[in-house]
């Protein structure tokens, strides 16, 4: 059952993470861009920050999971800490671009403030998980990653949710809204329930 977890874990970490990747090579204007207005759309700073943020993003996506595996921590640290330092980077400036491109969310003000909260408590985990790591902090950073990693995974279910509220026949800008924060509140909430369990266990040991 662990394997298995494993494998659909790493299956929409790969898939999704690799998925920002399609704008770079196809036309991309039928999805998720067409519900952007034609001044956002020629706005070119709003353009640079979105791709920013979905190919960082997508990059954090593609290679955080791997930061949970015991064996690539106990067979090549340095590898895992090569990988970390470019996922901190990815989320960071993902992050930043992701909150600017907040204040432009379809569905107006509550999207904006979803999208924008998720963007400063993705910046706020990773700086986290950065600053005890360089203070030698092994616990906390590990539990400063689960945190950050859960925010990252939003990408995942957000495209979870979108097609589910579209199968459930809910108006796009209505669901939008909703996904927002969706996507991410109960990530998190997973993500400190994963951390108290952590801590549990240690205690016990």
């Amino acid at each position: 059952m662990k394997i298995f977890g494993w494998i659909i874990f790493g299956f929409f970490a790969i898939g999704v993470g690799l998925y920002p990747g399609l704008y770079l090579v196809l036309d991309m204007s039928q999805g998720f861009l067409s519900s952007k207005s034609a001044d956002v759309l020629q706005n070119q700073v709003w353009s640079l920050f979105f791709h920013q943020h979905i190919l960082l993003g997508g990059v954090a996506l593609l290679i955080g999971w791997t930061q949970f595996s015991k064996k690539i921590r106990s067979k090549n640290i340095s590898l895992h800490r090569t990988i970390g330092k470019v996922y901190v980077a990815a989320c960071l400036l993902s992050g930043c671009a992701g909150l600017y491109i907040a204040f432009y969310a379809t569905g107006g003000l509550i999207a904006s403030l979803g999208f924008g909260c998720l963007a400063i408590a993705w910046l706020i985990t990773t700086s986290k998980a950065f600053l005890s790591i360089r203070k030698r902090e092994i616990n906390a950073h590990q539990e400063w990653m689960i945190r950050s990693y859960a925010l990252t995974f939003a990408a995942v279910t957000l495209r979870i949710w979108l097609p589910l509220s579209q199968m459930a026949s809910i108006n796009f800008i209505s669901a939008y809204v909703v996904i927002s924060w969706l996507c991410w509140v109960p990530n998190i909430l997973v993500a400190e329930w994963i951390v108290g369990s952590t801590r549990a266990s240690r205690s016990l040991a």
